[in-house]
Parts: structure tokens; C-alpha cells; sequence
């Protein structure tokens, strides 16, 4: 979820979105109960794009959309094409069940895919479980979400649980024994603050301080006193959003020296970023799970520059590109379900996967892996928000 070039203006609010035609439309209750006709598929979507955290929803959407106006101008799948119907819920997970409860009940989707955050994600599924509705790949790596198999969420991106060990065993093999945490005062950042703890001990790592911060936090500086005083071999930062960005420049102008790491979700917007940060972003470590957008040697980010030139997208990150391969993947379930397509041969398809590789980026479903990739690898910011192995 970093380096972003460009950003698409989004209107904010509760109506759905008019982004292309025949893709994103004004949603219409007319079609098919079950979101299937015999010309479209409509899938639904609930995510963030208004507000301070709005980079991972409207990113998160270019990449799905790019791939489904891919498919729909080849055909469709199995002769039907997508219809995506999107809501923002400003991050409020309240917002999210009034937009899912909408989407079910009155746009009549298929399917439900591409909605951001913990709390989010915990405020839709019972109502999608409720439907007998398929929720695909949310933007959500809580491992509380992946313990258990449910018939009706899948996953593509690697857990937090995998991010976090990945950050954590490299510290442990580069000689780092103590770390401090700065997590979200949110669902997502308690659940993932108990994982990175848990980590720590399996690896001989202590966990000196942990220090929560508010979501809309103006200021850091006395977590950064408190960093200062804990003097931990290093710091995890556990956040998503803008309120990285609040923390890093305080914690930069104290002059505090414990390198930082990061989850995949920490930055989108890497340009702006390192641009508001006045270089400032340079030296810290995040986990990525998808590749750089620019490794065109791997074929699926080839073929996602081939589609972003040819649609005309302009964003261009690794959370758009996440969201390229999360629909390519529900693309490879829908065919796989067949021309008599349903909500049960769609969930078969998906499970039906196995272990494989989609423009060689690995994913793995079954009837008891609803869990995707296992794809984890660290990267370092340079100075203009590039990132660098």
C-alpha cells in the first residue's frame, strides 16, 4: 500500500458511485435476486473514500475495477459482465452495515468484495452470513478473521499474523532483543498489538512499552517522549492512514533513533507521503504482500501495467495493484462456478483453486483454506518514497 502517483476525485457520501459504464453504475434493484442475470454479475462494495484513511478505498477500487473492465471488454465471464456497486463508509463501521444491509436487500449483489478495515469487515460479515453472501477478499489481515474457516469470507492478502512474523523473526536474526509498539486505538490495532506480542515471545523479543494513538491524532509527541524514555531496539508501528504520517513526523523532529517498521497497510499515498514528510519517510521498513508494481518480470504486474496504459488508470500503487490480483482471483472463482452461476458453485470454485499460481503470485483455497497467499516480503523507503529490497 505505498507509492501512489496520482489520486481519482470520489464523491462522498451515500450514493453509489458513476465511475465508467456498465462497471460502476447508480445501483438499480431490477435484476436478479441473487445480484445474476443472464448478462451481468453485480458485486458490492462498501469501503473508505472520504476522510483520512480514503487512499485505501479509492486505490483498493481502481485496481478491482482495472481487471473487471479487462474482463468485460473480452466478454465477461462465462458471457456475463460485472457490474461493481460501490458506498463510501467514511471508515465508520456503522456506515459499513447500513451500506451492506443496502447492498444486500436493495441492490440485490451477488457478492461483496473490496471493503477496508478490522472494524469494518466485523460489522458486515454478520449481515453477509446472514444473506447466505459471499465476502471476498476485504482489505483486513486480523488473524482473528482466519483461525476458523467461514464458508462465506475468503482472503487473498497474507495475514498480519505472517506480516508481523515476518517483521519480527528479521529482528531476531539481525540481533534486535527489545522492541516498542505504537498500535491504533482500534479493533484493528488491539487485535494485532495481542499477535505482534505473542510473536515477540515465541522469538525471545521483549516488548518494552506499547503505546495506543487515536485514529485522528494531530500530534504524537508524548508516545514519542515515551519511546525516547523505553529506548527499544526498534519500533513497530501498527496504524494504517494518516496517523502514520502525524507519528513520523513527530518521532523524525525528536530525533529518536530506534528504527521503524511498519504493516503492508501502513502507507498508501508513498509520494505524498515522503513529499508531506519532507524525505522524512526514508529508512523505514515495511512488509508487502504483492510485489512492487513496477516488477514487471512477474506477470501479473506486467499484465496490470499492460491494463492501467491500455484503461487509462492513472493510480498506480501497490494497494491497486493488491486490488488488480484480488480480482483476478474472484474472476478465476466465477468462471470456475460455472454458466449456471450461484452463490454455492461460486464458493465450489473458489474452493476448487487449490494450491496455484495466478500470473505466478501464489494463492491456496480449499474447503478448509479460506486464507489465499502466503506472500510476505520486507521493503525499505528511499527518501522520495520509493521502496527499495
Amino acid at each position: 500500500m505505498k507509492l501512489s502517483i496520482s489520486r481519482r476525485a470520489v464523491v462522498a457520501g451515500g450514493a453509489a458511485l458513476a465511475l465508467g459504464p456498465g462497471l460502476l453504475r447508480q445501483a438499480s434493484a431490477d435484476n436478479g435476486t441473487n445480484g445474476v442475470t443472464d448478462t451481468t454479475i453485480r458485486i458490492g462494495q462498501s469501503a473508505v473514500f472520504s476522510g483520512p484513511a480514503k487512499d485505501f478505498g479509492i486505490d483498493y477500487r481502481a485496481g478491482i475495477k482495472l481487471y473487471f473492465d479487462r474482463v468485460n471488454k473480452s466478454g465477461g465471464v462465462n458471457g456475463r459482465k460485472i457490474e461493481l456497486v460501490t458506498y463510501d463508509d467514511a471508515y465508520d463501521p456503522a456506515k459499513t452495515a447500513t451500506n451492506t444491509a443496502k447492498l444486500i436487500d436493495e441492490d440485490k449483489v451477488f457478492a461483496l468484495t473490496g471493503y477496508v478495515a478490522t472494524g469494518n469487515l466485523a460489522a458486515a460479515m454478520p449481515l453477509a452470513e446472514k444473506a447466505g453472501v459471499p465476502m471476498f477478499a476485504p482489505l483486513v489481515g486480523t488473524t482473528s478473521f482466519r483461525t476458523k474457516v467461514n464458508r462465506y469470507l475468503f482472503h487473498v492478502r497474507a495475514g498480519y499474523d505472517l506480516e508481523l512474523r515476518k517483521i519480527i523473526s528479521h529482528l531476531s536474526t539481525i540481533g534486535i532483543q527489545s522492541i516498542a509498539v505504537v498500535y491504533q486505538d482500534s479493533a484493528f490495532g488491539k487485535s494485532n498489538l495481542a499477535t505482534c506480542e505473542e510473536l515477540a515471545s515465541d522469538y525471545k523479543v521483549k516488548v518494552l512499552k506499547t503505546f495506543p494513538l487515536a485514529i485522528a491524532a494531530e500530534d504524537a509527541k508524548q508516545v514519542v517522549t515515551g519511546l525516547a524514555e523505553a529506548k527499544p531496539g526498534a519500533v513497530v508501528m501498527i496504524m494504517a492512514g494518516r496517523m502514520v504520517e502525524v507519528f513520523m513526523r513527530d518521532y523524525r523532529a525528536n530525533g529518536v533513533g530506534s528504527p521503524l517498521y511498519t504493516l503492508s497497510v501502513g502507507i498508501t499515498d508513498a509520494a505524498g507521503s515522503a513529499k508531506r514528510l519532507d524525505g522524512k519517510l526514508a529508512g523505514l521498513v515495511t512488509a508487502s504482500i504483492v510485489p512492487p508494481p513496477q516488477a514487471l518480470r512477474v506477470p501479473i504486474v506486467a499484465d496490470y501495467q499492460r491494463d492501467r496504459a491500455e484503461f487509462g488508470e492513472k493510480i498506480d500503487s501497490y494497494t491497486a495493484l493488491e486490488g488488480y490480483i484480488v480480482a483476478r482471483v474472484m474472476v478465476e472463482g466465477l468462471r470456475r462456478a460455472g454458466k449456471t452461476l450461484t452463490r454455492d458453485s461460486f464458493i465450489a470454485g473458489l474452493e476448487s483453486i487449490g494450491s496455484t499460481r495466478i500470473g505466478d503470485f501464489p494463492v491456496e483455497y480449499s474447503a478448509k483454506n479460506h486464507n489465499g497467499s502466503t506472500f510476505v516480503d520486507l521493503e525499505i523507503y528511499a527518501r522520495d518514497g520509493q521502496l527499495r529490497r
